[in-house]
């Protein structure tokens, strides 16, 4: 029989809240995070507004003296694996070196440490060398964001990073799961963080032309995914994080169960660098065999986490993989873009949605895709606009799709 894997504890770090029920407080009541960039000076670039994570203390994550040496997704991640345990019941600090290496950590990013490591370009060609970290090689390596978490609370079993672009914590999930079924593991902590409000890395989405850029002065109303008006996507940070755990495991000792992760599965195009093929195939592909893990037909599924970016390509041709998944279905099932409420935290979107959809499936009511203010016939889906809906949720698919061709889909089960 395959080894099920519980959710049993969650952190989330996000630009419309820090913790859990912050976060989802504001997504239930569709209150925006996006707003002008207070990072840097935004106000020589065309786009000037992002999902920021406010009033967030790093001292309390990471060292004063280490800080100059580590990215922000270090102390954005180690605050919602921190609060993960919490929730989980898991004392670390209580635990041997035996103990401790039976967790793993499974960290999805899509970019990692790139703004630690544009910062340290910027020292250097700027005549000031000398303040760059002596870590900037480490810490630049994306691979090194595991082991900051790993070494934070102890954790000896394997740590591992997953970057494959906006798929990067939902394939980090999906591999939790795996190396969960397979035996090697009972604990994984895994989800995902991003940091990339950077100058220079949005310079660079910027010359790509798929950043919104009509909404500086509004900036709450920037992210409109499915709205026939939407320019673009809004860049964003953040970091949710889940202990997963072997479901027999979760039980014996006692602990809260959110729901199962019952299915997952990850398809490519081989496609294009950053287009989506037009035929919407392979996503739909990657949802029909997470749905065949689960051993569920597209009719058990009541709510759809939709990737959902904004962006006028993104949007359509995932309501048209939507509607081959689903067949007849597809306008049945409510679904929503947690998106429009935090912009695009990059490769830890994936982790985002499925935070959102475990706290509705707790609490019988799924959040809203604000901003969808023009109908595009295109996208003519339920994607619950303008405000939450109470409704009994069992199943539900978070969807994601990533550069590079990549998709990637997870089936939840209430518990």
């Amino acid at each position: 029989m395959k080894r099920r894997v519980a959710i049993t504890g969650m952190g989330c770090v996000s630009p419309n809240g820090n913790g859990r029920e912050a976060f989802w407080d504001a997504t239930k009541k569709g209150t925006s995070g996006v707003r002008r960039i207070e990072r840097f000076d935004p106000s020589g670039l065309a786009v000037q507004v992002a999902g920021q994570v406010q009033d967030f203390d790093e001292g309390l994550y990471v060292n004063p003296k280490d800080r100059p040496h580590v990215s922000r997704v270090v102390p954005l991640g180690v605050a919602a694996v921190g609060e993960a345990l919490v929730d989980a019941g898991i004392d670390y600090k209580s635990m041997n070196r035996d103990e401790l290496r039976q967790v793993g950590v499974l960290v999805g990013s899509g970019g990692g440490s790139l703004e630690f490591t544009e910062h340290q370009y910027n020292l250097y060609y700027t005549g000031k060398e000398k303040q760059c970290s002596v870590y900037t090689v480490p810490t630049s390596t994306i691979g090194t964001l595991a082991s900051e978490v790993s070494m934070r609370f102890g954790f000896r079993g394997l740590s591992h990073v997953v970057s494959t672009g906006c798929t990067s914590s939902t394939d980090a999930m999906g591999y939790a799961v795996r190396n969960i079924q397979a035996g090697v593991l009972d604990t994984i902590i895994a989800g995902g963080v991003d940091a990339p409000i950077a100058p220079l890395i949005m310079k660079g989405f910027m010359v790509m032309r798929i950043m919104s850029t009509s909404w500086n002065k509004e900036p709450e109303r920037a992210s409109r995914p499915f709205s026939k008006d939407r320019d673009g996507f809004v860049i964003a940070e953040g970091a949710w994080f889940f202990v997963l755990e072997e479901m027999e495991h979760a039980r014996a000792r006692g602990a809260h169960i959110y729901g199962e992760i019952a299915g997952y599965a990850s398809t490519c195009e081989a496609y294009h660098r950053v287009r989506l093929e037009e035929c919407g195939e392979e996503p739909a592909r990657a949802m029909g065999m997470a749905m065949d893990e689960a051993g569920i037909d597209p009719a058990a599924i009541q709510y759809i986490s939709y990737h959902g970016t904004s962006t006028e390509l993104n949007d359509r041709i995932e309501t048209r993989a939507v509607k081959l998944a689903f067949g007849g279905d597809a306008y049945k099932v409510a679904g929503s873009s947690l998106k429009s409420l935090i912009g695009h935290p990059q490769g830890a979107c994936g982790a985002a949605g499925m935070a959102a959809t475990l706290l509705a499936m707790r609490d019988g009511v799924v959040p809203p895709t604000i901003n969808v203010d023009e109908e595009d016939p295109e996208c003519d889906l339920d994607y619950v606009r303008g405000e939450a809906r109470e409704m009994d949720v069992e199943y539900a698919v978070a969807n994601c799709i990533a550069f590079g061709s990549k998709n990637s889909a997870m089936v939840l089960r209430k518990i």
